[in-house]
C-alpha cells in the first residue's frame, strides 16, 4: 500500500518534529524552557468559558451547519465592521474548526495543480505545505529583516500561472506588520493583475505594538473585495487554541466554494465552541490591549537579553509573540563535545541539549535564523536566554 503521490511529496512540519522531540525529552524528566509553541500562555477569559459551560448545561450539543451557525456568523460580521470597517453579508461569512484548516480549504477551493502561489519568506511552514497539498507550486519571495512584504519582488515573481497571493500580518515567524502604504502599493499591483486572488491571514491582528498599526487589505482596497478572503480566528487573541474556531469573510463565489467543500469533508465546528465564540467577539475587548502590553514587555525583555549574546542578533518585531533571531555567526563553530554547527537545525538541536526548545529557520524557509516564542513567563524568558547565552559561550572556533 502507498500514500497518494501528492501527499507523499508534502514534508512533515519541522515545528511538529521539534515539538515531538521536546515532548520525548520532557517525558524522560528533562527540564526544558520551551520557546517553540505558537500558543498563548494565558487562559481563556472567564466570561468565554462561562458561555461554553452554559452551552453544555443547556444541551446545545448537536450538529450545526457545516459552515457555522447564523448566530456566530453575525458576531463575526459585527467584529469585521467594528475592528476593520468591513461589511459582509451573512452569505459572505464562513466558520471553520480553526483558521489553519480554513486557509487550507480556501486553497483547495481555488487552486488547480500547477497553479502558483506567492508567499513571503520567512513564511509559516504550514502555508507552504497547504499549497503543496493542492498540487500547486509555492513561489517564495524573500523580504528584508523587519519587513512583512516586498511589493517589487512580488511583482517580479508574478507569472501567467500565479493564482494566489498570501499575506500574513503580523507575521509568523517574523512579527512584521504590513503598513497601510505597503498594502496600497500591493493593491496597485493587484489591479494590474486581475487574475490573482488573495488570502489575508490576520490571526495576530490584536497583538500589535505601537507605533505600528494593524490594517488589512480589504480595508485598504475595497474595490478588490471580490478576490480577497480575510481570515481570522479566536486562538491567538482570545487564548482559545483548543476551542478550534476560525472564520473568514469574502466574496460569495469563494465562500460558496468553501461551503461545497465543507459539506462533503467537514462536520460543522463544535457547537459549544461556537457559542463561546459569540461571547468572545461580542463581549469585553479591553483585555486584548492588556495582553498585548504583556507581550510587548516580554519582547523587550527578550531583546535586551539577546543583545548580550555576542553570536546572536534580532530585529524588534512590531507584533505577534515571536522573535526571529539571526544566528549566522554560530554557523561553522564547534560544539564542546565535538561536531560542527552547520545549520540552524544543528544549532536548535544543540540548544535543545542545553535545555531550550527553539524552532530552526529552515522551517520558515529563511536561514540562518531561529524562532523564539515569547508566549511564556518573564522568568522563563530570562532563564531560557541565559541558557542560550551559556551554550553560545561554549561554542569554539576552529583550532580552539
Amino acid at each position: 500500500m502507498r500514500l497518494a503521490k501528492l501527499i507523499a511529496q508534502v514534508p512533515a512540519s519541522p515545528i511538529g518534529q521539534m515539538f515531538n522531540r521536546a515532548t520525548a525529552l520532557r517525558t524522560s524528566g528533562r527540564d526544558l524552557i520551551d520557546f517553540s509553541l505558537g500558543e498563548p500562555d494565558f487562559d481563556t477569559p472567564d466570561h468565554i468559558c462561562a458561555a461554553g459551560v452554559a452551552a453544555i448545561l443547556g444541551k446545545q450539543t448537536r450538529y450545526t451547519a457545516s459552515d457555522g451557525t447564523a448566530e456566530l456568523k453575525d458576531a463575526v460580521r459585527r467584529k469585521f465592521l467594528r475592528d476593520n470597517g468591513l461589511t459582509f453579508a451573512r452569505s459572505e461569512v464562513v466558520i471553520a474548526a480553526g483558521a489553519k484548516p480554513l486557509i487550507a480549504s480556501a486553497m483547495q477551493a481555488l487552486l488547480d495543480p500547477g497553479d502558483e502561489v506567492i508567499l513571503f519568506t520567512p513564511v509559516w511552514t504550514s502555508h507552504v505545505g497547504m499549497v503543496q497539498a493542492c498540487g500547486a507550486k509555492p513561489v517564495l519571495v524573500a523580504v528584508a529583516d523587519g519587513a512583512a512584504i516586498d511589493v517589487q519582488a512580488c511583482a517580479a515573481a508574478i507569472t501567467p500561472k500565479t493564482r494566489l497571493l498570501l499575506i500574513c500580518s503580523p507575521g509568523n515567524p517574523s512579527g512584521a506588520v504590513v503598513t497601510r502604504q505597503e498594502l496600497g502599493a500591493l493593491a496597485e499591483l493587484l489591479r494590474r493583475n486581475p487574475g490573482i486572488a488573495v488570502i489575508s491571514d490576520d490571526l495576530y491582528e490584536h497583538i500589535v505594538f505601537a507605533p505600528a498599526q494593524f490594517c488589512t487589505l480589504a480595508e485598504v482596497a475595497p474595490d478588490l473585495a471580490d478576490r480577497i478572503l480575510t481570515v481570522n480566528g479566536l486562538s491567538k487573541a482570545y487564548a482559545m487554541t483548543g476551542w478550534r474556531i476560525g472564520f473568514a469573510g469574502g466574496a460569495e463565489w469563494w465562500v460558496n466554494g468553501l461551503r461545497v467543500l465543507f459539506s462533503q469533508t467537514n462536520g460543522g465546528p463544535c457547537s459549544i465552541s461556537q457559542i463561546a465564540g459569540i461571547a468572545a467577539l461580542d463581549g469585553p475587548q479591553d483585555f486584548l490591549i492588556e495582553r498585548a502590553k504583556v507581550y510587548e514587555r516580554r519582547r523587550d525583555i527578550a531583546l535586551q537579553a539577546i543583545d548580550k549574546i555576542n553570536l546572536l542578533s534580532a530585529i524588534k518585531p512590531d507584533g505577534a509573540f515571536f522573535i526571529y533571531v539571526h544566528c549566522g555567526n554560530c554557523i561553522g563553530l564547534t560544539m564542546p563535545g565535538g561536531g560542527k554547527i552547520r545549520t540552524s537545525t544543528d544549532l536548535a538541536d544543540y540548544f535543545l541539549e542545553a535545555g531550550v526548545v527553539t524552532v530552526p529557520g529552515a522551517a520558515f524557509y529563511a536561514d540562518p535564523y531561529l524562532r523564539l516564542s515569547i508566549a511564556t513567563s518573564d522568568a522563563n524568558i530570562i532563564e531560557g536566554l541565559q541558557r542560550i547565552r551559556s551554550a553560545c559561550a561554549a561554542l569554539l572556533e576552529e583550532g580552539e
